[in-house]
């Protein structure tokens, strides 16, 4: 087994790829290690942690970071060009809002204390980049812990609540403590970090150091 941290935030693009080219250096890897079994820990960041509660309109905040339309479109390209080998497709034209993830971060916490939650973090980035839906409403990630097999209604307790609220901002500022400034970030055993949405090719060498 091989432990592997991922830093991300719901709203960074690359994170999404990051998480595919994972799966794909894990796939490289197992080619001479077919046994390999990956614990992913999903870590919060915040690129925006002053977002408001209920979300900004997207576009606009991306045109006064990047200095205008033209500057936005020409990034949405390159990610679109970036994310096609992974089989993602994103739908930039369909997000209205730009999320605060505080709560979307809480409940990846809440679903990792009961295993596993890449199925959970898969489907909030499609909800995200895709499906243009607004990962900052309770209500909608709610109902996603529900499509993703956890009782819906628990979950929706849970974020109703501030269980977890300074357990989660504490990792957060953590990671910024340790100079994590980008995202995603991978910590392999908790040892050999690695920045960026990395070729697979990368992150497969640095996962077989681990491996003997």
């Amino acid at each position: 087994m091989i432990r592997i941290e991922i830093i991300s935030d719901l709203v960074c693009p690359w994170c999404f790829i990051g998480t595919r080219r994972l799966d794909m250096a894990l796939a490289e890897v197992r080619q001479a290690f077919p046994d390999l079994v990956c614990r992913k820990l999903w870590r919060p960041f915040f690129l925006n942690p002053n977002t408001p509660p209920e979300g900004e309109p997207y576009l606009p905040f991306l045109e006064q970071k990047f200095g205008g339309p033209a500057p936005v479109q020409a990034l949405f390209e390159r990610v679109r060009a970036a994310g096609r080998p992974y089989g993602i497709d994103y739908a930039f034209e369909k997000i209205q809002l730009r999320a605060n993830t505080l709560q979307a971060h809480r409940l990846i916490h809440w679903a990792q204390q009961q295993g596993d939650a890449t199925a959970l973090v898969e489907r909030l980035f499609s909800a995200q980049f895709q499906r243009g839906e607004h990962v900052g409403d309770p209500v909608l990630l709610a109902a996603i812990a529900g499509e993703c097999g956890y009782p819906a209604s628990d979950a929706a307790a849970y974020l109703a609540s501030t269980a977890d609220v300074d357990v989660v901002r504490d990792e957060e500022r953590k990671f910024r403590m340790m100079g994590i400034s980008m995202v995603p970030t991978f910590i392999v055993e908790g040892e050999q970090i690695v920045v960026g949405a990395e070729d697979p090719l990368v992150l497969a060498a640095v996962i077989r150091r681990f491996l003997g």
